[in-house]
């Protein structure tokens, strides 16, 4: 099968349907690609920031999403050994949206489908997967793909990788990729909550180990850090001493870490912090985490992804019309974007090195007297580059 199109999107996670859905609402011809049959994957990034919500607001859809999340979060606590401090408070953000949201993915997937459908120019092919790219000399004309019924082909002026931090789309164009490197890897599982529920808490540090417990309104998402390559190892060591972990670090667990009765109740994500020197050649664009992969650190990955989105469609938007998406309108969504990804990756890397690691978390007396005077600076602070983040993006 043999398709045109003007933009191609590769992977169908929330900057490639933003990006789709954006450029469709714009009355262009765009395709967006995604390799499994439906958006149920679990453990991926659900968390849905105050700048996303606010772009909700701005395209009229907010009283009609918002009863989607599961979770609406006002501040976020830490427990540093047996003290309890609130670093993050979003109702101290401007208006409109002071919360941060918890949806599963699929379900932010699904709407922003729903909607982009509503513009004859949106189409979505699942369980059509990219396998290259089509070249003429140096410049990407198309992509490569394979579908239901057989091999695809798919013509077009620009081709925007969204298909994240193992992109095919960027292994294919020969975009050098930069790593950060950082020494953890996170193991994520379901928990039941206990009774009595503690306070919402994000995370438990002590003892030597990094505990997460994302409030899902009926259950947690629970994570614990663990050294990076070291699953095995910790399989080794049994499933009864994972709660003894678990419970050592936060003891209010104890009444549900029986949850866990099997491994494959535990899925590793394999953190990752890397950028690509250039987002671009010829007829080819990255965004998300194909251009700057990010640790799970403040959960922004998906919000930037998103904001990537939203700059790269109003950039591209007249050029796409003009047939004239030339390198310089290509390195202006780089140069929009690269500075803030960088700017956090730089954060999330200096937290690992501090707490947010293995064997951390034995923060000083004197830290936490610190943060006493001045938490309401920091709540501040900290929820307005966690929750709007750097250099935020509005569509019209």
């Amino acid at each position: 099968m043999n398709l045109t199109t003007r933009c191609c999107v590769v992977g169908g996670g929330p900057g490639g349907m933003m990006l789709g859905f954006l450029l469709a609402r714009a009355g262009l011809d765009v395709t967006v690609l995604e390799k499994h049959a439906d958006f149920l994957r679990d453990f991926r990034g659900d968390t849905i920031h105050p700048s996303t919500l606010t772009v909700m607001h701005e395209l009229g859809y907010f009283e009609e999403f918002r009863p989607l999340l599961q979770n609406e979060i006002t501040t976020l606590d830490v427990v540093l050994g047996d003290r309890r401090i609130t670093p993050v408070d979003f109702s101290t953000l401007p208006p409109p949206v002071k919360f941060l949201g918890l949806m599963p993915q699929w379900d932010f997937l699904d709407f922003m489908a729903e909607k982009a459908r509503a513009f004859a120019g949106f189409r979505l092919l699942m369980r059509t997967e990219a396998t290259g790219l089509v070249t003429d000399g140096d410049r990407v004309t198309g992509v490569a793909a394979s579908g239901p019924d057989g091999p695809v082909t798919i013509g077009c002026d620009l081709v925007v990788g969204a298909d994240g931090r193992d992109s095919v789309v960027r292994r294919e164009a020969g975009l050098t990729v930069h790593d950060r490197g950082v020494p953890i890897d996170v193991l994520w599982f379901r928990l039941d909550k206990p009774d009595p529920e503690p306070p919402p808490t994000l995370a438990y540090v002590a003892r030597g180990e990094f505990v997460l417990t994302i409030d899902r309104g009926a259950y947690y998402q629970g994570g614990m850090l663990i050294p990076k390559g070291s699953l095995e190892q910790v399989r080794a060591q049994g499933l009864s001493r994972l709660h003894d972990r678990l419970v050592a670090a936060a003891p209010a667990l104890d009444g549900c870490v029986d949850t866990l009765q099997d491994w494959d109740q535990v899925k590793l994500l394999t953190v990752q912090v890397n950028h690509l020197t250039s987002w671009h050649r010829p007829g080819v664009l990255c965004i998300g985490d194909a251009a700057h992969a990010m640790s799970p650190a403040g959960g922004v990955g998906v919000n930037y992804a998103v904001q990537d989105a939203i700059a790269a469609a109003r950039i591209l938007a007249e050029p796409l019309r003009s047939g004239s998406v030339t390198r310089d309108v290509l390195a202006s969504v780089q140069r929009r974007r690269a500075w803030p990804a960088r700017a956090v990756q730089r954060a999330q890397v200096a937290t690992h090195r501090v707490i947010a690691r293995p064997g951390g978390g034995d923060v000083p007396d004197l830290a936490l007297r610190v943060e006493a005077l001045i938490e309401p600076v920091l709540q501040r602070l900290v929820a307005r580059l966690v929750g709007i983040g750097l250099r935020p993006e509005h569509v019209r």
